[in-house]
């Protein structure tokens, strides 16, 4: 089924959300499956458009943290629902370590991500959230991955993500670099393109047919 926006009304999963309706939220997203949703477009247009939008409120003051916590608790329990989707047999001999930043403590962007190559036969290390930097450099020197993919939501961390870069830069200067997140909403390019190898990519469409052409 060629699934598009017109389709469904993300407003109405998005108020779920925010009701902190569980049931009701998982009832949209295995209805749209029942469809033969693609899985990417439950990821981009449902459940990070609205997760995007619930951050602004929450940066706005217009809901409180409780809010936005219980909203990510209840997304990142639907992507354990939907992981059968993501699972395949069929696999290619590339290696992939995902992780947010020092101090970025939400993990269901790069959770995505790391979806994303798993459903292209990649082996992954999913580190999660609030990765130190030296702990990750350990990482990369044990797996030696083919890329290395960072997630960034808050703009006031993109000091610590250039800290990051810099290091893994410095110490593995051929690594490819696959920077995304809701942070570059509002900027950071001038960053990015200080380095070589590094990618920005901004939802996951464009991060499926990069694998699928590299």
């Amino acid at each position: 089924m060629n699934t598009t926006l017109k389709t469904y009304d993300t407003n109405e999963f998005q108020n779920y959300l925010l009701e902190g309706n569980y049931e009701k939220c998982s009832e949209y997203v295995n209805k749209i499956l029942k469809e033969d949703a693609d899985i990417k477009f439950i990821y981009d247009e449902i459940l990070k458009k609205s997760l995007y939008s619930i951050g602004e409120m929450w940066e706005a003051s217009k809901i409180t943290v409780a809010t936005e916590h219980l909203a990510s608790a209840i997304v990142e329990t639907i992507l354990n629902e939907v992981y059968f989707k993501v699972i395949t047999q069929s696999k290619v001999d590339k290696r992939v370590v995902v992780t947010c930043t020092e101090n970025e403590f939400h993990q269901i962007g790069i959770k995505m991500v790391s979806d994303i190559f798993q459903m292209n036969g990649w082996q992954v290390h999913f580190l999660g959230a609030n990765t130190s930097t030296d702990e990750l450099a350990q990482m990369i020197k044990k797996v030696n991955p083919d890329i290395l993919a960072i997630s960034l939501s808050i703009p006031f961390n993109l000091p610590t993500l250039e800290k990051t870069l810099d290091k893994i830069k410095s110490d593995f200067p051929d690594l490819f670099v696959l920077v995304g997140g809701q942070a570059f909403l509002h900027g950071g390019g001038e960053v990015l393109r200080k380095y070589k190898k590094l990618f920005y990519k901004p939802d996951l469409n464009e991060l499926d047919n990069f694998l699928k052409l590299n």
